[in-house]
């Protein structure tokens, strides 16, 4: 019986050293599972949601123009403030989900000092949060979880929100609540500078992407496949837990591309020299503050903080765009920035 030849790929570190950088990158920040056996091709995981799929797929046809279904600003102490409030001691803390592994966004920079503490655009964002709640920028509990648990964590009450590079969509909005969008991007393709890939096109096709368990761009692949947008051929089974875990597979050539957020991308071209962003976003999304369902008060104060963030030339959005985020981004945060938020919920 003739042995089967593995199929040679594109390694943008190169055999056993990729798979050493890898570890000692997992090692280092705590973040990745991929040396201890992350997901391979699996489907996207299931996200526990108790709405069913038919409700969902018909609410989501429905929707339009996610990102404005918000609620208004406001100051006032509802429930769900009044329960955070209420903690004492060392629990008196804002719980939120966020990313440890985002470069630039939410995660542990080894050169922070002693803690090796979180850092990026969004823990600039939870801080600010925390501090107009709790009078604290640092009462917060953060809590690692993957892409695919952001839902379950809201709704299962492990958390008080998810601060994740978190889009808005209408299929999200029918289970967790959003504040009014705080970032502005859209998925691309992440690929090898010497890739045939160019882009979200006909080269795709018989190319094997991978995509985070639960994200915008998976399911956004497996609509336009099935719509015929994407090629039929290109393979999207490989999903895996956490977004940066793609970064890896394509490093160790178990992938030829990646789908994510450009955002995303652009940090991810930052840690790796050998991948670069292919082609222009085929896609506008939003990122927002998720909250539960139920938590009108929180969602109400959340918006109000973050017309105080946008408003804030000295601290503010702008400064954290241009601390963490200019560096992958651009200097010019125009393309990034928020629209004017509109509040369209009512109840």
């Amino acid at each position: 019986m003739t042995a089967q030849v593995p199929r040679t790929r594109l390694k943008g570190w190169g055999g056993v050293g990729a798979m050493a950088t890898a570890c000692a990158l997992a090692l280092l920040f705590a973040l990745l599972l991929t040396c201890t056996g992350s997901q391979g091709r699996t489907p996207a995981k299931t996200t526990g949601e108790s709405v069913s799929h038919a409700e969902r797929t018909r609410a989501a046809e429905e929707c339009t123009a996610p990102e404005k279904q918000t609620l208004p600003p406001g100051d006032a102490d509802g429930p769900t403030i009044a329960e955070i409030k209420s903690r004492e001691g060392e629990k008196r803390k804002l719980v939120v989900g966020v990313d440890q592994n985002s470069y630039r966004w939410g995660y542990r920079n080894p050169n922070s000092g002693e803690g090796v503490k979180l850092e990026g655009f969004d823990i600039d964002l939870v801080h600010r949060i925390a501090e107009d709640i709790l009078g604290d920028p640092d009462a917060v509990q953060f809590k690692a979880i993957p892409t695919d648990q952001r839902i379950p964590a809201i709704k299962d009450g492990r958390v008080d929100m998810v601060v994740r590079t978190m889009t808005i969509n209408c299929a999200r909005i029918q289970e967790v609540a959003f504040s009014a969008p705080y970032f502005k991007t859209g998925q691309q393709v992440l690929a090898p500078k010497s890739s045939p890939v160019e882009g979200y096109d006909a080269t795709l096709a018989d190319q094997e992407i991978c995509t985070a368990a639960g994200s915008t761009a998976y399911s956004t692949l497996e609509a336009d496949r099935k719509a015929g947008r994407l090629p039929e051929s290109a393979d999207i089974r490989t999903t895996v837990p956490n977004q940066l875990d793609c970064l890896v597979r394509l490093q160790l050539g178990e992938v030829d591309a990646v789908v994510t957020d450009g955002a995303l991308a652009a940090s991810q071209a930052a840690q790796d020299p050998t991948v670069e962003l292919k082609g222009e976003a085929f896609t506008t999304e939003y990122y927002g503050v998720a909250m539960k369902k139920d938590a009108d008060d929180l969602v109400r104060r959340v918006n109000r903080i973050l017309v105080d963030f946008r408003a804030d030339t000295a601290d503010g959005w702008q400064s954290s765009y241009t601390e963490w985020l200019s560096a992958t981004l651009g200097e010019d945060s125009s393309r990034s920035a928020p629209p004017a938020p509109e509040y369209l919920r009512r109840s």
